[in-house]
């Protein structure tokens, strides 16, 4: 083979190598416009019903799978409680499988911390995968919160090499820290409405924290959207460190908090966002890549007290949001890192 020969040899074999990389990193883009459009769909899911049909069908159908289905544990059948209150009883859900307790479901769960991917086995899936036939392949996302086991969403295909233990699972593990790294804003609207009722009889006050995490996408863009997702784990953690067990923390959404302070004043409320704001910032948050860096926040706080003849409670609780909001809004005017009270 002459030099000239060689070269063209070598130019077409980069060509070809140049082509498989292309369309992997387009396969890979793909993957991940899907995954953030279905994490959105699932953000944006205004009731637990409209969730779960979000989860079973709406994953069903962005990911082309031949089944899902969605095992919870509830002990205390407080979530079927709260479907059945909604008028959607969990008998409702095909393939929603509600349990006192995880064990003896699956093998997989005796030690399932991350994505579980292999062959379907009948003989061990068809409990958590109740009426899926002549399936192949499975994937089993966790469900987890503090260490805990709380449920699996299972992705199930007719096609063996669907999922394999062979595939790459990150995206998957990512979609169980999406639901069950925080409570999110759906929870959060519910809660609200409820522990406005609840000072509306007492005659107590809510107070409303709204935090937001400072130059957030500064962290996206210099080390990536998964060391971003690391600094949300990490700071909902030490959020949720510093609150009492009676009051309700949720992701609002982006980088944003909410934390709903019942039968609490404005001074203890004050006292409460200094410790988040110091918990936030004193420690550095350790990324992927074994960088640390220093993160801070700014809160701002606002407070209601529910009229005994308040009827349109959301409209109340919208305000206490905005007000909120609006104290968020002038922490960050004045230099962020810094706690503000709504002057209302």
């Amino acid at each position: 083979m002459s030099a000239i020969e060689e070269l063209q040899a070598e130019l077409e074999a980069t060509r070809q190598e140049l082509e498989l990389v292309t369309a992997e990193v387009a396969s890979n883009d793909e993957k991940m416009r899907r995954t953030q459009q279905r994490e959105l769909r699932l953000l944006q899911a205004e009731t637990l019903d409209a969730l779960i049909y979000a989860l079973i069908d709406g994953l069903r159908v962005s990911y082309g799978l031949d089944y899902v289905s969605l095992v919870l544990a509830d002990p205390d059948h407080d979530i079927r409680h709260l479907l059945l209150a909604n008028g959607t009883p969990a008998s409702d859900f095909a393939h929603l499988v509600m349990v006192e307790s995880m064990t003896g479901l699956a093998p997989q769960y005796i030690a399932l911390r991350q994505p579980w991917l292999g062959a379907f086995a009948p003989c061990d899936h068809q409990l958590i995968c109740p009426g899926a036939t002549d399936m192949a392949s499975i994937a089993m996302i966790p469900l987890t919160h503090r260490g805990r086991l709380l449920g699996s969403i299972n992705l199930c295909s007719r096609d063996a090499e669907r999922f394999t233990r062979y595939h790459a699972s990150d995206f998957m593990a990512h979609l169980g820290d999406v639901l069950t790294g925080w409570h999110n804003r759906r929870y959060l609207s519910v809660r609200l409405i409820e522990e406005l009722a609840r000072a509306r009889r007492d005659g107590t006050r809510l107070v409303c924290l709204m935090l937001d995490i400072d130059h957030f996408k500064r962290v996206n863009d210099n080390w990536g959207h998964a060391a971003g997702d690391d600094v949300l784990r990490e700071i909902a953690q030490r959020v949720e460190g510093q609150v009492r067990a009676s009051d309700v923390a949720a992701r609002y959404g982006g980088e944003e908090f909410v934390v709903l302070l019942p039968n609490t004043d404005v001074a203890s409320a004050l006292l409460l966002a200094e410790r988040i704001r110091t918990a936030i910032s004193e420690l550095p948050v350790n990324l992927p890549n074994e960088e640390a860096i220093t993160i801070t926040a700014s809160i701002g706080i606002a407070e209601v007290q529910p009229a005994p003849e308040a009827d349109d409670l959301k409209t109340v609780g919208d305000s206490l949001i905005a007000r909120a909001d609006v104290a968020l809004y002038a922490a960050k005017s004045a230099g962020r890192n810094r706690v503000v009270v709504e002057q209302g």
